[in-house]
């Protein structure tokens, strides 16, 4: 007779993924889980390996600006198994395309910023930094 599942409980999925235990109930809630999570025989949740490395996907995912609606759709997708690829890589293009709109963005931003602490670390150096100041300083 088989004995209980083995792997990882909540608490420990929370210190290995830095997700609070109540994020990882809410991810189970939202459907983002590419599994359902096994339950032992108390009831309490086993993670597995592989659901460890699907939140982190996922939290990929988010930290970059993904919606959760669209972290659910790619979930219900990858549950749905083979036959829908297409669906997952449109999805997943469509975010790397707002991903690198605002990589662009933030690239602008650092020039702007390494060009201002150039000027300041210049005339900081040279002693001219109190004759600075203007609106556009």
């Amino acid at each position: 007779m088989p004995g209980p599942p083995r792997g990882l409980s909540i608490g420990q999925v929370a210190e290995r993924t830095g997700l609070s235990v109540h994020t990882l109930r809410f991810c189970e809630r939202a459907g983002i889980l590419a599994q359902p999570v096994a339950r032992g025989t108390a009831g309490r949740r086993v993670y597995r390996d592989q659901d460890v490395g699907w939140l982190d996907i996922c939290t990929k995912f988010r930290s970059s600006g993904m919606p959760l609606a669209s972290i659910r759709r790619y979930a219900d997708l990858v549950r749905m198994g083979p036959g829908n690829e297409e669906d997952r890589l449109a999805l997943l293009r469509k975010h790397q395309e707002r991903v690198t709109a605002q990589i662009a963005e933030l690239t602008e931003c650092l020039n702007v910023i390494s060009y201002k602490v150039k000027v300041y670390s210049e005339r900081v150096a040279d002693g001219t930094a109190s004759h600075l100041w203007t609106a556009s300083q």
